[in-house]
């Protein structure tokens, strides 16, 4: 009855064991995810601020009132406000993204150290299942 009851608990941490590393693996795909969607982000900001300064600069050339007044594009007042628009813009978007990978990485934390204490109490019950088994083969030989 005993070996039953080892068994059981035993298969029913094994099913729990599985479960996790399923969400585990899940939880890593969207880690993989959310970082590639942050290396997007991140070339899209980028490519708006080149489209932005190529507009300036072009502004800059064709305008002789510009040049005398200020010595390169990036002095003309418009140009940092334009910058500062993208970078606000996409900042909220990259904070939102990595609130979603803070959460991720908590969960997986959360798992992990739940799969250790699995792991452990699985090598108990096994420890204890072989002992269980080795004493009623004894029992049974004597």
């Amino acid at each position: 009855m005993a070996i039953a009851s080892l068994q059981e608990t035993w298969l029913t941490y094994q099913t729990r064991k599985n479960d996790l590393l399923q969400e585990l693996s899940c939880l890593q795909d969207q880690k993989t995810l959310s970082l590639s969607t942050t290396a997007d982000k991140q070339m899209e900001k980028a490519a708006a601020e080149r489209e932005q300064r190529n507009i300036f600069k072009e502004i800059y050339a064709n305008d002789d009132e510009l040049q005398e007044r200020y010595l390169d594009y990036t002095e003309i007042p418009d140009f940092e406000e334009e910058i500062a628009k993208i970078a606000a813009q996409y900042q909220n978007e990259l904070a939102e993204i990595t609130a979603w990978e803070t959460v991720i990485d908590n969960r997986i934390t959360a798992i992990t150290t739940e799969l250790e204490e699995i792991e452990v109490f699985m090598e108990s019950n096994k420890e204890k299942l072989s002992a269980n088994i080795q004493e009623d083969f004894d029992f049974g030989v004597n």
